[in-house]
């Protein structure tokens, strides 16, 4: 299952958070366990925010000679980075991480049909449609879609409601 799916770029600005599990809080008092806090709270904002800032630091200051794979905490983070972009999904430690860095290719993809050659300025000022597009493609931490053609054409029906 995926647990998040964020799309920094080199300066650490999180262009595209998608969070489908809230973030630990810390420990339970009573077992050591991880705790989750309400998906409203400031001290979940606070840790996505920690979150985010640290796996930032562990991708972009990784050498290239590695694999795009990180163990973190209680999950895997699978990482790609295009041009200044990186797009990094976290994800149980038991899933095949192959799969989910081929669904990181695919997203670029279909970023890049939809914008017709994508860059970071598309995905800043139309964060509404990326937001369409991932929602298309990954509904509730599993991947939904797998057709680029499927999912194009649902987007472009949905652009036609509004």
């Amino acid at each position: 299952m995926i647990r998040f799916f964020l799309l920094q770029n080199r300066q650490g600005k999180t262009r595209l958070s998608k969070w489908y599990v809230p973030p630990p809080t810390g420990g339970n008092k009573d077992n050591g366990a991880p705790s989750y806090a309400t998906a409203d709270s400031t001290a979940t904002d606070a840790e996505k925010a920690r979150i985010e800032s640290e796996v930032h630091r562990l991708v972009t200051s990784r050498d290239k000679k590695y694999t795009n794979f990180i163990e973190f905490n209680n999950y895997k983070l699978i990482y790609r980075r295009y041009a200044g972009l990186f797009f990094t999904i976290a994800v149980d430690m038991h899933d095949n991480e192959l799969s989910y860095l081929e669904s990181i290719h695919l997203f670029v993809e279909l970023l890049d049909s939809y914008f017709n050659n994508v860059c970071e300025l598309d995905i800043v000022f139309n964060f509404n449609k990326v937001y369409m597009i991932l929602d298309e493609y990954m509904l509730a931490g599993e991947i939904e879609e797998t057709s680029k053609r499927e999912i194009l054409d649902r987007v472009k029906f949905l652009d036609k409601l509004d």
